[in-house]
């Protein structure tokens, strides 16, 4: 029992340490703290940590792994409030559980997935809020749509029933430094902020972008949501 406090304990000061950080990176970019939102990304930790974090006010919630996601959403129903994201990469045959149970999907990167996530959302569910995953660095192992297809690709999200366009999601290649990390993630504002001006929506505010080892850098460049998991649960 002592050995559980101990690690619920350093769970909470990591959390915490996570939410000074994104507070200090935006008052330096001289933005509000609250402009920026943190999505906890519980990939491989079990329903009784991410109960823990959400005790400390967090609400939103990452997954990567559909069916691993499904059951700690099946198995926290009873935590009232819970926000789930599906951010990790989605094949056509896991497109309904998906719908069926999560509330944002981070990683639409082709109109097949979004043409099924549309017919597969119940229509007693609220639209289904996605992002367009964008390759904005074009690493050659990453997922999402090239950087000059995005913008067709989100004019024919945009126009399909029961989801609703937020936006961009980004996940480049690790950068060594701040400069680095702050150049590539300005590419993805400068697409953005194209796409808005373009598609005249105003739910169209998401920017997801930044993790744990740079989100400062995510957070100057303009970022409105990042995904943090390791600074928050320790190395899987």
């Amino acid at each position: 029992m002592a050995c559980y406090s101990l690690i619920m304990d350093e769970l909470s000061k990591r959390y915490q340490a996570v939410r000074e950080r994104i507070t200090q990176a935006a008052l330096r970019a001289g933005r509000t703290p609250e402009s920026v939102q943190l999505l906890v990304v519980s990939k491989t930790f079990g329903s009784e940590q991410v109960a823990h974090v959400a005790a400390l006010g967090q609400r939103n919630f990452g997954e990567n792994y559909v069916q691993e996601g499904v059951d700690k959403i099946v198995a926290l129903t009873g935590v009232p409030g819970l926000v789930w994201h599906c951010i990790g990469p989605l094949q056509s045959n896991k497109t309904r559980l998906v719908a069926e149970h999560v509330d944002w999907v981070h990683s639409v990167d082709r109109l097949k997935i979004a043409q099924r996530l549309s017919e597969q959302r119940p229509a007693h569910l609220p639209p289904l809020q996605v992002c367009l995953q964008v390759n904005i660095d074009g690493g050659p192992t990453k997922a999402g749509v090239p950087p000059a297809d995005a913008l067709a690709l989100a004019q024919a999200v945009a126009a399909l029933p029961r989801l609703q366009l937020r936006g961009l999601m980004t996940i480049p290649e690790p950068a060594d430094t701040f400069d680095a990390q702050l150049a590539v993630h300005q590419q993805a504002k400068h697409l953005f902020d194209e796409l808005k001006a373009a598609l005249a929506l105003p739910h169209v505010d998401t920017l997801s972008m930044g993790m744990s080892a740079d989100l400062e850098a995510a957070v100057q460049a303009g970022s409105t949501l990042v995904r943090v998991g390791t600074a928050v649960f320790g190395a899987r």
